[in-house]
């Protein structure tokens, strides 16, 4: 409709006023008129109650709501791949959220400004739209900003649940915030809250512990990511304190760690009872800690993918729960609701969305997504109410992270990636994610601590001198990588070098044959083996062993000299058959970039005081084992961890 303002030039009649229908105004009378009826008009226009932080949340949805367009609206659900986002892919789709999967990066060893400058590029096509929803980018921070080059990189969960320190986990949760939030990105898809409850699946590093009290504490991440709630917020509703914080995801709902026989993304058979007792509970304070968003699981429960199961979903999690955040599918999640992936995708789409999926991380064939969905909504399939509330959902996320109001990044946390501080807290949690499983051949007899002043030792192993084997899977790229050229850190090797007195020689040898033990006079030998680097599907195990050549070189160097095997590992493997040949045992888990904290705790400066958060079996053939099993037989059982006092001083 147009406005006085819109109207063309008045026509001047007999030079002293303009005809307008039967009356005649002064020129300078018209003048003022049309002025103050285009400011009138301007703050009209400008004055839009979802741009306004002053109005309340609910408030503010609506408004926006009503204003979209069902194009509009689907677009906010889907969740493209940074490789096939560009600025005009975000304004011509209305794209809500962009992601980096593990590995995809700007460039190899982006720096933090090579972030920023992708994140806002991406941004800006974004806010050109109509309405200028601003988008959300997530990724992958499961131990620390772990696809960026020079991030601190904690130890992962596996170790983390060893410490049974709450207050640890929220520091390294406002950390990894800061970090994230050096390169742009608002979002992140974690905690993982899984309650693994078998080894051999091949996620089980990214659980806390077979324990869902363990894994319920340790959401105390949850506030470190997004800030500690203030005021008296309604059950259930997203919170994040501001844009030094991100929003937080856990994941992966629900019983993703009870699948039979480990095998990922398979089946959970469980009782209603206890997926509740035991796989619930953590979303329970997830939700009560405010945590924005919730990834749904590529499993199933009891034969059902959780993918299209609207009872888990909807009724439970978002009705039950009170859950006012978006939900989230997983990779491709949907696409494997049906066997094989993406055999039937209309119909796939049809089952997420309606069990009450919100966001789809689609994350490439995007448009097909966006025309089967518009083509279900057109065509009554799925109602607009469901849309609706998907939609509301990323809004309320959007405008409670102030993302609205400050949507683009700037450079100004660039310095915080990799800090000097964040380090030494990730060298702190790797010394209270150590746990000492064996100390001496008896217990009147400890190795450890090791003393620092001696002739010659021997550091051996696969896993002594390789960063990228202490970091594990989800470090860089997806699967994580071995060497030393990954990323920046200290090896366990260095951090050995580092911390004996000057004057004792420290020999480096990864797989030395048992004459060389016996012919050089070692005080004691380091022994640091374990397994690859792995994630998902590709870490899933029958046989959990110590990758070859790791058993030779505990053979040949503890059956000669005094030793010390650390492993590195994802979880608990078999070590049964070579514990009468080793003085000491550690379980150092992956514990990250910091290797200094293992060294720290080798030779005293710290004590060792980590607890199993798992159960460690005596063979394969007894899991799943765990804690509270009536057959109940460990190698070392849950809770164990042998304790030394500091020596430093």
């Amino acid at each position: 409709m147009p406005t006085l303002c819109s109207i063309s030039s008045p026509k001047i009649i007999k030079g002293s006023g303009v005809k307008m229908g039967r009356s005649s105004i002064p020129i300078v009378g018209i003048t003022i008129l049309l002025l103050c009826c285009c400011l009138v008009s301007f703050s009209e226009a400008e004055y839009l109650k979802y741009k306004d932080p002053k109005q309340p949340l609910n408030v503010r949805i609506k408004d926006l709501l009503k204003r979209m367009t069902l194009e509009e609206k689907i677009g906010q659900m889907v969740q493209i791949e940074r490789a096939v986002a560009t600025s005009d892919v975000m304004k011509n789709y209305f794209i809500g959220s962009v992601l980096s999967g593990g590995g995809s990066v700007p460039a190899p060893k982006a720096s933090p400004e090579a972030w920023v400058q992708l994140v806002n590029q991406l941004q800006s096509g974004s806010l050109s739209t109509r309405l200028g929803i601003p988008m959300i980018y997530g990724i992958d921070a499961v131990h620390g900003h772990n696809n960026v080059y020079k991030a601190t990189i904690f130890p992962h969960n596996v170790g983390l649940g060893a410490t049974r320190d709450p207050l640890l986990l929220k520091k390294i949760g406002d950390a990894t915030a800061l970090e994230v939030r050096a390169t742009g990105i608002q979002y992140v898809f974690a905690p993982c809250i899984a309650v693994c409850r078998d080894p051999r699946w091949g996620r089980c590093y990214e659980s806390y512990s077979e324990d869902p009290q363990v894994v319920r504490t340790m959401t105390e991440i949850i506030p470190g990511l997004q800030g500690d709630i203030v005021g008296n917020k309604l059950k259930g509703v997203p919170f994040v304190a501001g844009k030094n914080k991100v929003a937080a995801c856990a994941k992966h709902y629900v019983g993703d760690g009870g699948t039979s026989k480990g095998i990922n993304e398979n089946n959970t058979v469980i009782s209603y009872n206890g997926l509740l007792s035991i796989h619930m509970p953590a979303y329970l304070d997830a939700i009560a800690k405010g945590v924005s968003t919730v990834m749904v699981s590529y499993s199933s429960w009891n034969g059902k993918k959780m993918h299209a199961n609207h009872f888990l979903v909807t009724d439970y999690l978002k009705n039950k729960l009170k859950f006012k955040g978006f939900v989230i599918s997983d990779w491709m999640g949907i696409d494997r609701i049906t066997s094989p992936p993406g055999a039937n995708y209309s119909y796939s789409v049809q089952a997420g969305v309606s069990a009450g999926i919100d966001m789809i991380m689609v994350p490439y064939n995007f448009t097909i997504f966006i025309d089967d969905l518009t083509y279900q909504v057109k065509n009554k399939i799925i109602p607009m109410s469901r849309i609706d509330d998907a939609v509301s959902r990323i809004l309320r996320v959007k405008f409670v992270m102030g993302l609205f109001e400050n949507p683009l990044a700037d450079q100004s946390l660039v310095n915080q990636l990799g800090s000097k501080e964040h380090r030494e807290l990730a060298r702190e949690a790797v010394r209270k994610s150590l746990v000492l499983l064996k100390n001496g051949k008896s217990a009147e007899t400890p190795l450890l601590p090791l003393p620092k002043k001696t002739a010659k030792i021997l550091v051996a192993g696969s896993h002594a001198d390789n960063l990228g084997y202490q970091c594990g899977g989800w470090t860089i790229t997806w699967q994580g990588l071995g060497g030393n050229d990954l990323t920046v850190g200290t090896t366990i090797l260095n951090a050995v070098k580092q911390t004996v007195d000057p004057a004792t020689e420290v020999v480096f040898n990864e797989n030395p044959d048992s004459n060389f033990v016996k012919s050089n006079k070692f005080s004691y030998a380091i022994v640091v083996v374990g397994e690859p680097p792995y994630a998902e599907t590709y870490g899933d195990s029958l046989n959990l062993t110590i990758a070859e050549p790791g058993p030779i070189t505990i053979t040949n160097v503890c059956s000669y000299i005094r030793c010390v095997v650390v492993l590195v590992t994802g979880r608990p493997v078999v070590v049964q058959p070579y514990l009468s040949k080793i003085d000491a045992l550690v379980a150092a888990w992956l514990p990250g970039t910091e290797g200094q904290g293992v060294a720290d705790t080798l030779f005293g400066d710290y004590g060792f005081s980590g607890k199993l958060a798992r159960t460690w079996f005596k063979s394969v053939d007894q899991l799943p084992m765990n804690v509270g099993d009536k057959h109940y037989d460990a190698l070392f059982p849950f809770g164990f961890g042998l304790t030394t006092n500091s020596t430093k001083y």
